[in-house]
């Protein structure tokens, strides 16, 4: 390989959530921190080369994007996705979260229904909840080890009046890359009942070699008439603290309107530094990231084959990408609170857990594998030996 994600990076005393913020969210430090949604590599060089650039060039006012910011992004997107955007299309937004919430706020009033799939990312309730939406769910099912929309469910509650749908695709975190079946069949109910959808596509690049992502928005002309999709190079480069993203509208009067709503929030100029990593991220990160996705899948494949062999009762289920292992452990049979304090204490491994993602996410955890070799295999071990000391 031409790119060293071998490479161990020490990231404490840097500030980040993940590795500094251990004894906050854990009560102590002693642990490998496998939560935060970030990745401990290197982002490519081109791009940490473009940033050096610019902070030695010393004057950092405000920035416009220039038309090749905008025309790397339109290039990957139909390469990567086959999917043709226009210019006109897009917007900027400071994050995809943010982008959620401003979404909310343009096209649905307080007390209106806002439907997610659970277990989903948990700032997708607090945008709903925090701006007086009502949140209401459609849990996905679990069938062998594989999550699935309960339709049946999902078009129930559409029917008793929904009036957005905020939709992880691919799910964090599940790791589940939906179908173009499966997106037909949301966006034609969507459309039946005359529901906004609003897709976080943030994850689509982190796809395994198996599976391929499609843009919901490329289904059909019907379906992107009432879509709001979101992207960012935050997950795929390893940028997310540069808080740059992409917003993709093709209806005219929805675009605009959303763009009223950033203006009246003061939103109309960006990070400098998002701009250079978004621009040469997107332009030369290709070679680096197909090398990364085959470093994700061997650590995928790594940790399955392991906890078969080692810790039967710990099982991931299906993944089709990202870099986010769910843990189904309810074979343990622990309460969450314990289940949380035996990877927490005995394994000394700092996960998410289940439940932070829903009530349904009772009995799981949710790791972050995108890590260098030699510390997933530390951490893999210390789950191993805490599992035969407890003697499951």
């Amino acid at each position: 390989m031409q790119y060293n994600f071998d490479k161990i990076i020490k990231r404490t005393g840097t500030k980040s959530y993940k590795w500094d913020d251990n004894f906050e969210k854990f009560g102590h430090n002693d642990l490998i921190p496998m939560w935060v949604a970030d990745m401990d590599f290197e982002a490519p060089p081109e791009v940490v080369k473009a940033l050096r650039k610019r902070v030695s060039h010393g004057a950092y006012g405000y920035t416009k994007r220039p038309e090749t910011y905008y025309k790397v992004f339109i290039d990957w997107i139909k390469k990567k996705h086959d999917w043709q955007i226009e210019r006109d299309w897009i917007i900027d937004a400071p994050g995809i979260v943010p982008a959620i919430s401003f979404a909310i706020n343009t096209f649905t009033s307080p007390s209106d229904n806002i439907l997610e799939f659970s277990p989903v990312y948990d700032p997708f309730f607090n945008t709903v909840v925090f701006n007086q939406r009502n949140l209401i769910l459609s849990e996905l099912k679990l069938v062998n080890g594989r999550y699935f929309i309960d339709f049946a469910d999902f078009e129930n509650k559409a029917a008793r009046g929904i009036k957005m749908v905020i939709l992880c695709s691919p799910h964090n975190p599940l790791a589940r890359v939906w179908s173009p079946e499966e997106l037909k069949k949301i966006g034609d109910i969507c459309c039946k009942y005359n529901i906004l959808i609003v897709s976080d596509e943030v994850h689509s690049d982190l796809i395994f070699s198996d599976k391929t992502h499609h843009p919901i928005a490329s289904i059909s002309e019907e379906i992107a008439d009432r879509t709001i999709t979101l992207n960012a190079p935050s997950k795929t480069f390893n940028l997310a603290g540069l808080l740059t993203a992409a917003v993709i509208i093709s209806n005219n009067d929805l675009r605009s309107k959303y763009a009223r709503t950033l203006e009246s929030h003061g939103f109309t100029t960006g990070n400098l530094f998002g701009i250079e990593a978004f621009e040469n991220a997107y332009k030369f990160g290709e070679e680096w990231l197909n090398e990364l996705l085959i470093y994700l899948e061997d650590n995928y494949t790594y940790l399955k084959d392991v906890l078969k062999s080692e810790t039967p009762l710990i099982k991931p289920t299906e993944t089709d990408g990202t870099y986010l292992v769910w843990l189904d452990c309810r074979d343990l049979n622990l309460p969450q609170s314990e289940l949380n304090e035996f990877f927490i204490y005995q394994a000394m491994l700092g996960l998410n857990s289940g439940t932070q993602y829903g009530k349904n996410g009772e009995g799981f955890m949710r790791m972050n594998i995108a890590c260098p070799r030699k510390i997933l295999e530390k951490a893999i071990d210390q789950l191993v030996l805490a599992y035969k000391n407890r003697g499951f």
